[in-house]
């Protein structure tokens, strides 16, 4: 079979990043993605989700990037209105893959593109490639939390049989892919007729679910392996919109971040 100029053409990955009121992180990200796929044919789509304001600005004055301006729904939760988003832009792109990432998300190696990418050439059942964890915690911390998260979620548990008041016990392990980096097949999504909003949780979430239910597969990369190519900043978008007492780590970590970067 000959293939047409246009499926020639065709990218093998496009890049999806959805702002919403991150002025500074949305700046860094993007000036950093820039460095490393302005040579490579990336497409890269950024969803502005109504911020109005400074970011929406500094969006659209950038000539190399896909820009996207979305109205959100009245009284919208954020990860619904984040969700939204990359279904958006998944209906819009022509490639058979998505890089989604956040603004917090910071890419150093474009080879961490190459990486992913690998994971689907070896499987046509994967659906998508990205890590458990938001941050690299080195094995001693990975093992301290699954061990806390262990007890905790026994303790509640005998709590709950025993009749006693307490919070419901949450899952000591993690199964879902995170958002923060990840790469997804939208030619089988939408062959399967799957978004990223799906069961109203938290985005992608409910497409691992339903796309594990039917035969494809996941791959996780190790957060150490990830994390020698990208770094991300936990909760920085939250932090970016003072979501954090000026004490919070988190809120510390993303001013510290803005000073780093800004000498540098």
């Amino acid at each position: 079979m000959v293939e047409t100029q246009d499926e020639i053409a065709r990218p093998l990955f496009d890049v999806v990043l959805v702002n919403y009121k991150s002025y500074e992180l949305t700046t860094i990200c993007l000036n950093l993605l820039q460095q490393i796929v302005k040579d490579a044919s990336i497409q890269v789509w950024v969803v502005d989700n109504d911020s109005k304001d400074e970011s929406t600005e500094y969006l659209r004055s950038l000539d190399w990037i896909n820009l996207i301006e979305r109205k959100c729904i009245l009284n919208e939760p954020g990860y619904m209105a984040h969700g939204r988003a990359l279904d958006l832009v998944m209906e819009k792109v022509s490639a058979d893959y998505l890089f989604i990432m956040h603004t917090d998300t910071l890419i150093y190696d474009l080879n961490i593109f190459d990486l992913m990418m690998d994971e689907c050439a070896k499987n046509k059942d994967i659906i998508a490639v990205g890590c458990i964890d938001q941050v690299s915690r080195g094995w001693l911390r990975v093992i301290w939390r699954f061990v806390t998260r262990f007890l905790k979620y026994y303790f509640r548990k005998a709590k709950l049989t025993l009749g006693l008041k307490t919070r419901a016990p949450r899952p000591y392990y993690e199964v879902y892919l995170k958002s923060f980096f990840a790469l997804w097949n939208v030619k089988v999504m939408k062959e399967e007729g799957v978004t990223f909003t799906l069961n109203d949780i938290l985005p992608s979430y409910g497409a691992q679910d339903e796309l594990l239910k039917v035969g494809y597969k996941l791959a996780q990369i190790p957060s150490r392996k990830i994390f020698s190519y990208l770094d991300h900043m936990e909760a920085g978008t939250i932090a970016a919109q003072g979501g954090y007492s000026n004490d919070h780590q988190r809120a510390k970590k993303y001013k510290s971040l803005l000073a780093k970067m800004s000498e540098s």
